[in-house]
């Protein structure tokens, strides 16, 4: 049935021939709004470019239902306080503060806060650290001033935003200060402000830094503390800890120390969770033998596998490509008597679509119905991801409109997969239309959606565009993080826009940011070459100021565009040599090219290792 439904005539949209000229291109017809009074201020749409110019446009999106209201895990969580709090003045007064270039944290920062007469509180505090999250230098700056006004406390959640800011900036001395000096020493006001939550936030910081035995000794610190971790949160915390170590590809540390942990107390016995995690854990890291080991081992143990020990094993062979070893484990759980659910079919399908396997997907699909729970809106975003990876727009829409026939609230995350296509394939006029039908509609983008969007645009050479989403990112409560940083920086240096791209590299150290090595010796070839050499010595003073290592990884693929234009080159020298061969009938022509030719070969396989290895 569903694959008959998806054969079917009138495609939800259609694409149109893009022109060859860049004409004004325009929003679809209205589509009803979301909410009856919303209306797109001048500055949410880009007013002055194609997006408001009369016309028909590319892609014809549905009709948009209600966005969903249970939060989505890259959306903002509180990009402004509420408009009737008093805070809001205060709060906008720090904004303008924080993006101010000249404000630098410390002394310059305290002596604004103090002019400014605010009166600091945690929820003021935390608005703050909700939308300047990639600022953490000017949020600890303001978190140490507002220590020293009169009558201010902070409360726990706030002692953890500041906690998670330190450490996410990989300044655990800060971070470790703040905790140990707010550990209950035995006064009633001071045992409440640390707890689990707060040393969980230091295990995966340290697990996300590839500092694992940093991450295991906080473990060990925080259980010893039985004021803070009792018996039954320690369970809790060894969870967090193994998890986040398999998380960061740490999964051979976690295991060994799980083991130690089991040899040390005989009488221990781990969660079936801390099971899942590990047989999660091995499978992620693509270790197939060394979660099957241990399988066997939880069998030969008696440990009593639950829906999520299937599912992670479904899961897990889905993710090894072995479709039909996940169907065998669905058919053991059931004849152990356990249901399956949206956490085992879910995985099958979403494997099935990635593989390009489109009919047992939908057909998988149909056989989901009949389960109590029903396809979930994981089900349709798996095979809409499956449909925009085969450049199949057009299927990918026909789900999209199934999914909300059926009652489900497309997410930020559903849609991230269109753009995700548009992005890979530089289809800028389609990402921009449907970014504008999103506002137009009430959808709020989330983080994902603007890097996309700007990695989009900087691909495409779009700099003014890419500015213009850039701001509109900041305007909607997200500070510009280091993948976006880099990206422009990387496209205002190709435009040689230099000083602006010089200026947003300072932002990033005032902030807290440190760029990646590349990304300043780039800079700073460019300002040499240009005979920017005082700007240069400037540029390498900022980068001396910060820790940095000369290994970071590139995140911004920039240096492919030279190697592409490089295999283009030889591409087409092997093209002519391919219509010389043709034509020619005399030998020495043949010995002539072959020197260049030899040469163009070995210049392809540098070029296919370099970009093999970014």
């Amino acid at each position: 049935m569903l694959s008959r439904y998806l054969k079917s005539p009138n495609p939800l949209f259609s694409l149109r021939s893009l022109p060859c000229t860049p004409n004004p291109i325009s929003v679809p017809d209205p589509i009803p709004n979301l909410n009856p009074s919303f209306r797109p201020s001048p500055d949410r749409l880009f007013s002055s470019s194609w997006l408001s110019e009369p016309g028909n446009p590319i892609i014809q999106w549905p009709s948009l239902p209600k966005p969903n209201p249970h939060p989505n895990p890259n959306a903002n969580p509180n990009p402004t306080p509420d408009p009737t709090s008093p805070n809001l003045n205060a709060f906008s007064l720090i904004s303008n503060l924080f993006t101010d270039p000249s404000v630098s944290p410390g002394p310059v920062l305290h002596a604004q806060l103090d002019r400014s007469a605010i009166e600091p509180d945690p929820a003021l505090l935390l608005a703050v650290f909700d939308r300047f999250g990639s600022s953490p230098k000017l949020l600890h700056s303001l978190f140490l001033w507002a220590q020293k006004r009169p009558g201010f406390r902070p409360d726990p959640k706030l002692l953890d935003a500041v906690v998670n800011a330190l450490a996410k900036a990989r300044e655990f001395d800060a971070a470790w200060k703040l905790v140990l000096d707010h550990v209950g020493d035995g006064e009633e006001e001071n045992e409440s402000l640390v707890s689990v939550k707060t040393f969980a936030i230091m295990i995966r910081r340290y697990a996300r830094a590839g500092m694992s035995k940093l991450a295991i000794r906080t473990y060990e610190f925080a259980k010893d503390n039985k004021s803070i971790v009792d018996s039954g949160s320690e369970m809790s915390l060894f969870e967090i800890l193994i998890d986040s170590l398999c998380k960061e590809g740490s999964v051979r540390e976690a295991s060994e120390y799980f083991l130690w942990k089991k040899e040390l107390d005989l009488s221990w016995v781990p969660s079936i969770r801390v099971y899942n995690i590990m047989l999660n854990g091995w499978f992620r890291s693509r270790k197939l033998k060394q979660g099957e080991r241990l399988w066997e081992e939880m069998k030969k143990e008696n440990v009593r596998p639950s829906v999520v020990t299937y599912g992670t094993l479904v899961e897990g062979y889905c993710r090894m490509r072995r479709v039909e070893k996940a169907l065998e484990m669905v058919g053991d759980m059931t004849r152990e008597g356990i249901a399956p659910n949206a956490i085992v079919y879910n995985p099958i399908i979403d494997a099935l679509a990635e593989a390009g396997r489109f009919k047992e997907a939908l057909g998988m699909l149909e056989r989901f119905h009949v389960l109590e729970i029903g396809p979930t809106d994981s089900t349709y975003n798996s095979l809409i991801k499956g449909f925009c990876k085969a450049a199949d727009l057009v299927g990918a829409s026909k789900i999209l409109k199934m999914m909300i026939s059926r009652g489900l609230i497309p997410s930020p995350t559903t849609y991230n997969y269109f753009f995700r296509y548009f992005s890979r394939c530089g289809k800028v006029e389609e990402g921009m239309n449907l970014y504008a039908k999103l506002i137009e509609s009430g959808y709020t983008p989330d983080r994902l959606t603007y890097h996309l969007l700007v990695k989009m645009l900087c691909e495409e050479g779009k700099l003014d565009m890419a500015v213009r989403v850039s701001k509109e990112m900041r305007h909607n409560g997200y500070d510009m993080d280091l993948a976006t940083s880099t990206m422009l920086i990387h496209l205002l240096c190709k435009m040689h826009r230099l000083e602006e791209a010089f200026a947003e590299f300072e932002d990033m150290i005032r902030r807290g940011i440190v760029p990646q090595y590349l990304t300043f010796q780039r800079m700073k070839a460019e300002l040499k070459r240009q005979g920017m050499t005082e700007m240069a010595q400037k540029l390498c003073k900022l980068m001396s100021s910060v820790p940095y290592s000369g290994n970071l990884p590139n995140t911004y693929g920039g240096d492919r565009e030279d190697a592409f234009t490089r295999r283009k080159s030889i591409i087409r020298k092997a093209k002519a040599f391919s219509d010389m061969l043709k034509d020619c009938k005399d030998p020495s022509e043949l010995r002539q090219y072959r020197n260049s030719s030899e040469n163009a070969v070995s210049s392809e396989k540098y070029v296919m290792k370099d970009i093999e290895g970014k």
